[in-house]
């Protein structure tokens, strides 16, 4: 009954430390998008126009859309509103040539106001 209820909590601990080393894995290989410097080896597209709407809020901002390097190619991704964050200004998205590359920085929100 013991060896029975020892290789129990033995397997546990095996599937949770595959589950963990898998987690972390995919950390490592496939960062999440949109984080961080994104190199490219292309020019970025012009920008596209946008309809902007009506806010959902009285406050609420545009945050435009741009294009973001993912699998080798450029992807649109549409702007949205955002709410404000008190104390915080948005930086948005910046393209940069790098050499023989293109950088972006994505969007954020910056502490403090310039």
């Amino acid at each position: 009954m013991r060896q029975a209820a020892m290789k129990v909590i033995n397997r546990g601990g095996t599937m949770a430390a595959v589950a963990t080393a898998a987690l972390l894995c995919g950390c490592v290989v496939a960062p999440a998008p949109g984080y961080g410097e994104v190199v490219a080896y292309s020019a970025p597209p012009p920008l596209r126009y946008e309809v902007v709407g009506v806010a959902p809020a009285p406050g609420y901002f545009w945050i435009g859309g741009g294009w973001y390097w993912e699998r080798g190619v450029y992807a649109w991704h549409p702007g949205r509103w955002a709410a404000p964050r008190p104390g915080y200004r948005w930086a948005p998205q910046a393209w940069r040539p790098v050499g023989n590359t293109w950088r972006m920085a994505p969007g954020h929100w910056v502490r403090g106001y310039r």
